[in-house]
């Protein structure tokens, strides 16, 4: 991590629903005032944001914190994204897009007199991030498993597009685009390895396929 100049104190935006994990790259659309402030400080500095998911999620998953406190309890694992497109529109709003670079674990909230929350992340822990490998990985399982999981829930699912992405490039996408539970995308963020994430995802989609024989569980999104 050091080689790409994550800080030691990293301003954090908890938000359910939204993973991001090394080399993918997530879309935002800041518009409350206190990470507008976030985004300009972010942008005049290292330009480093980390993503945290509350432990407890809005009612439908993917809104807001439920009753929106100010300091909601975070999951102690995040990732680190580096801000490659920010765009200010005329409403004092930023459409930015971050490129996932690595995990880090928090070790402490700290009190840097801003208007958002900064922690003290620790990144060793993930080192290996900067170097995911899709060795031994299995794109084909993971396309077939990924296609039917999407047919049977009534999704709209790329071949195409995921076809052309590789090892962990394509697990991450998966595992970011598919409707999971915060819980569940928790999981995924925190797995040790590529293989096991994988593991995970195809064990997450066989587990969700089933369940949907008699529940309507997702509001299904279009992956692209």
């Amino acid at each position: 991590m050091k080689d790409h100049q994550a800080p030691a104190i990293l301003p954090i935006f908890p938000l359910t629903g939204s993973l991001l994990l090394p080399g993918n790259f997530l879309p935002l659309n800041i518009f409350e005032p206190r990470y507008r402030r976030m985004v300009r400080d972010a942008m005049s500095g290292p330009r480093f944001i980390g993503m945290v998911q509350p432990v407890i999620p809005g009612p439908d998953n993917w809104g807001p914190v439920a009753d929106s406190p100010e300091t909601p309890e975070i999951y102690s694992v995040g990732c680190a994204g580096r801000i490659d497109q920010c765009e200010a529109q005329s409403d004092g709003r930023f459409l930015i897009v971050l490129r996932g670079v690595g995990r880090f674990r928090i070790r402490e909230e700290v009190e840097v007199h801003r208007l958002y929350r900064c922690v003290r992340a620790e990144y060793d822990e993930f080192s290996f991030d900067l170097e995911e490998s899709g060795h031994g990985l299995a794109p084909a399982a993971l396309l077939a498993a990924a296609q039917e999981f999407c047919q049977r829930l009534g999704l709209e699912f790329d071949t195409d597009l995921l076809s052309s992405l590789d090892g962990s490039v394509l697990l991450n996408a998966l595992c970011a685009a598919l409707p999971f539970a915060a819980a569940e995308q928790q999981a995924l963020l925190e797995a040790p390895t590529p293989s096991q994430r994988q593991a995970l995802l195809l064990e997450l989609m066989e587990m969700s396929t089933c369940q949907t024989a008699d529940t309507d569980f997702f509001s299904p999104p279009t992956i692209h």
